[in-house]
């Protein structure tokens, strides 16, 4: 009962930091944009990017805004580096972080036919195609691993391969952009169409992955 509390503790602080700090203005990435452009000098800056991000993607926070500071600021590989690190990283603390909060519920559950049946689809393919489709969010990727116990190999060779592909797309339409450009221009077909036929086909993967082996049974 205890480790109960203490998890509905923990929740409820996240959730009030996650308020605070979007009403106090410190997850607005403008912000972030102008106070970081005065360190770019710096190789520490880099670490401090990926830190960041991290934190907020541990806790299901809007990680993602740092693609608006990163892609700004530094070449398109050196931008997909950074946000590929701290996707990652924050990632599996979120795996691990959602992992915790869920223990004795997935302890009961984990016996179910319906458990079993999403667990089975955490794979490869899945994983993927949920990194790298435009505008997914991460924190449910993140979380959804970590309460269905997803295989950790697969979970951060996706992380790694989904995210640093689609930050680099992104990144090199920011870098390269004049000063009239505008966050719809990323919704253009041609940036995102690429990302929709990768998820496209590993979800087709997915499907045949389950064919094969459904046929492999009978």
């Amino acid at each position: 009962m205890r480790r109960h509390r203490t998890r509905l503790l923990l929740l409820a602080l996240l959730v009030t930091a996650g308020l605070y700090l979007q009403i106090a203005g410190w997850l607005d990435a403008r912000l972030i944009l102008d106070f970081a452009r005065g360190y770019t000098e710096h190789w520490w800056l880099i670490l401090v990017l990926i830190l960041a991000q991290s934190i907020l993607f541990t806790f299901a926070l809007a990680g993602s805004l740092f693609l608006w500071v990163a892609a700004p600021l530094y070449p398109p590989p050196i931008a997909t580096f950074i946000l590929a690190a701290g996707g990652t990283l924050g990632g599996l603390g979120a795996y691990y972080f959602s992992e915790y909060l869920t223990e004795e519920w997935v302890d009961k559950v984990k016996k179910t036919h319906s458990y079993r049946l999403l667990s089975a689809q955490e794979n490869l393919y899945t994983l993927f195609a949920m990194r790298v489709f435009p505008g997914f969010p991460h924190a449910i990727v993140n979380y959804s691993a970590g309460i269905l116990r997803a295989r950790l190999s697969y979970f951060v060779i996706t992380a790694i391969l989904g995210i640093a592909i689609k930050s680099y797309i992104y990144a090199r339409v920011i870098y390269g952009a004049t000063s009239s450009f505008s966050p719809e221009l990323l919704l253009d077909i041609t940036i995102v169409g690429p990302l929709i036929l990768l998820s496209a086909i590993s979800l087709a993967l997915v499907f045949i992955d389950h064919r094969k082996k459904k046929t492999e049974r009978d």
